[in-house]
């Protein structure tokens, strides 16, 4: 056997040569890596659809201001989405639907991972790799904690399975995300989906809606795709009236 070129990375198999699949030329296959292996997980849950909850992952528990009521409220709403909306149970149709999803992080991700940990209901985290390593919280399923190295990618798994987008306060993470979703919304390449922005005072004092719309760069129609509201059980009044179908304890549809 010709120990020089067995031992050449040419001969190495292409799925076990790292150098190789880290490389420029694999970036798509990289991409479709990070779809398949979160997919295939979230199917062995039986998860149907989510309800994503975004927000700041600098917001703490004991934090100065209004952060300690924010993440009070985003626990409180992971608790009511996971226990009024089937989360908890398997439907007739074997799945699991309006499950928690957050980006996995710190902050109010965290304590909307944790309400719904302490309503006893499976809850995804999808994280990210930065170049300060963020660590996942300690609430999301275990099984459901993923990393991602494309923010596209991530995004996508984030969007695809939404029947709710709950948006908390937060910085210019929050801010992409949210746009992201409602630009989707207004080009009609995503389904409606219900939309409702935690604290309106705080939202309004960071994006002047009402400029957009006088200046026309939106109009006021595209501004009714999402809603306000000021309290846990407030937010999850907006989704059903929305249109969110939740499920009772019972499994049947309300």
């Amino acid at each position: 056997m010709d120990q020089d070129r067995i031992s050449l990375p040419s001969y190495r198999l292409a799925a076990l040569d790292q150098d190789f699949i880290l490389g420029d030329s694999m970036r798509g296959v990289r991409f479709m890596l990070e779809y398949g292996k979160a997919e295939e997980e979230l199917r062995n849950w039986h998860v149907g659809s989510t309800i994503v909850v975004f927000g700041s992952a600098r917001v703490r528990e004991n934090g100065p201001g209004r952060q300690p009521f924010w993440y009070a409220q985003a626990r409180e709403f992971g608790r009511i989405a996971s226990e009024r909306g089937g989360a908890l149970i398997v439907g007739e149709d074997g799945i699991r639907h309006n499950v928690i999803a957050t980006g996995g992080g710190p902050g109010l991700m965290e304590a909307a991972n944790r309400g719904a940990a302490e309503a006893g209901a499976p809850n995804i985290g999808f994280n990210i790799t930065l170049p300060h390593e963020q660590s996942p919280n300690a609430y999301s399923t275990p099984e459901l904690t993923f990393r991602f190295h494309y923010f596209a990618m991530r995004k996508m798994h984030l969007a695809m399975r939404a029947n709710a987008l709950v948006v908390f306060p937060g910085g210019f993470g929050t801010l992409d995300e949210l746009f992201e979703i409602l630009n989707l919304r207004v080009t009609d390449k995503a389904p409606p989906v219900a939309i409702v922005l935690f604290d309106e005072a705080y939202w309004r004092s960071v994006i002047n809606f009402d400029a957009m719309i006088e200046n026309g760069m939106v109009s006021a129609q595209e501004c009714e795709l999402f809603r306000f509201a000021d309290t846990a059980e407030q937010v999850w009044t907006q989704l059903v009236d929305c249109g969110l179908k939740a499920s009772p304890p019972d499994g049947s549809m309300a």
